[in-house]
């Protein structure tokens, strides 16, 4: 069973690396994907746990970028690349972005009567806190009665309590992975704002070559509608279940949504590719 898409509590999941790969090995994963956001922290501790258990470990990161003003987020998968030097240092530079974005988050949130330090947020999120440690602290305070309200009501893009954290815009994002050797694959694109079918001639042209297919979100039908558009302009495949723990108990490592199954040969056809032009 193969799952491209899954978290750590290096970003916002709430499993160390090691019990990720335990949960893999549970689940009948044999090939796993660690994507945590803006980090390899997640991935670089799991690498010796995931060749002792017999888990084909892949090195993926997941980065959130700018499209006509709106959040889209971009998997980047580096197989057979090592150290990927400048690629790490520029990781960096968005981390710094996400803390300086949190303390301006912690003063909004405060505006607006919510009794929340940076230091506790910091203590789930560890050095790549993120708005989902946010909303649990606001449901574990009362402030909120769901994870899904402090999204809709302060988190998210329209909602009173967001506050801009810099990003870089997708070709940026885009050109820096596949700099770095990699294949740079749309996220989820059902979450994506727009008519995705429309932008991706857009897309394609600032260098994207892949598009996660298979996802939990996805129905069978928009996991076929992706498919076709892979074939139409020439990307690669990923998918993967979007795993994060605890935060998100409807999710199970190695499942996508619909009835589709991630094909056996799509990792083969990745590692064939290896991040180079089709």
């Amino acid at each position: 069973m193969i799952d491209l898409h899954s978290h750590t509590n290096e970003s916002d999941g709430t499993c160390s690396p090691a019990q990720l790969i335990e949960e893999a090995v549970r689940a009948g994963v044999t090939t796993l994907g660690i994507t945590d956001h803006d980090t390899f922290k997640g991935y670089d501790q799991a690498v010796g746990c995931a060749r002792s258990s017999g888990v084909d470990l892949v090195c993926g990161i997941e980065l959130s970028t700018k499209l006509h003003g709106h959040s889209v987020h971009l998997l980047g998968y580096f197989f057979g690349h090592n150290g990927l030097g400048d690629f790490r240092t520029w990781v960096l530079d968005q981390q710094a972005a996400r803390r300086d974005r949190n303390i301006r988050l912690v003063a909004r949130l405060r505006e607006l009567g919510m009794d929340i330090t940076l230091e506790e947020a910091e203590a789930r999120g560890k050095g790549m806190t993120g708005r989902p440690h946010f909303a649990a602290i606001m449901l574990e305070k009362g402030y909120v009665s769901s994870y899904r309200q402090a999204f809709d009501d302060y988190l998210d893009e329209s909602a009173k309590g967001y506050v801009y954290r810099r990003e870089p815009q997708f070709a940026e994002g885009v050109a820096r992975i596949r700099a770095a050797g990699g294949i740079a694959s749309l996220a989820h694109p059902i979450r994506v704002k727009g008519d995705v079918p429309a932008m991706m001639p857009e897309l394609a042209d600032a260098g994207l070559n892949a598009i996660e297919a298979y996802h939990s979100d996805h129905t069978t039908e928009e996991t076929e509608m992706y498919l076709a558009l892979a074939r139409q302009y020439g990307l690669l495949v990923t998918g993967g279940s979007d795993f994060h723990g605890e935060v998100k108990p409807g999710v199970r490592l190695g499942t996508v949504g619909g009835d589709l199954d991630i094909p056996a040969d799509l990792v083969q056809r990745l590692r064939a590719t290896n991040g180079k032009p089709r």
